[in-house]
């Protein structure tokens, strides 16, 4: 399993990345150097920050647009609506679970409640 700094990253990495390849803009490169709970925080409000950015006009007609994901090993080709629905809704919940599941072994005083929350935010 990735450590939870991995976890957060991805996370954030596949939301920014979604509305970057919706709205037809550049997507912002951060470093993978995060090292404390405040650097995963502070990537978090970075993405936050950059999704706020971007403009529901932006996405007028991306649920038809054809999004092409690469990997080393593999490659993807969606609609925009399904790569919402079939690769990034469920990418990021896994691993968005996989890092509050880490803090919770870790020791962290979480509840299903401040999984719910948070997802609701």
């Amino acid at each position: 399993m990735l450590p939870l700094s991995s976890q957060v990253q991805i996370a954030c990495d596949t939301v920014k990345g979604c509305g970057a390849r919706l709205a037809g803009v550049d997507m912002p490169k951060f470093e993978d150097n995060e090292k404390t709970l405040t650097d995963l925080k502070t990537r978090i409000e970075k993405t936050l920050t950059f999704l706020k950015t971007l403009k529901p006009e932006q996405f007028e007609g991306s649920e038809e647009k054809t999004i092409e994901l690469k990997f080393p090993n593999s490659s993807f080709s969606f609609t925009g609506l399904n790569y919402v629905n079939h690769f990034v809704i469920p990418n990021f919940y896994f691993h968005m679970t996989t890092a509050y599941s880490i803090l919770r072994h870790c020791g962290v005083g979480l509840g299903k409640s401040d999984f719910l929350q948070g997802a609701n935010k």
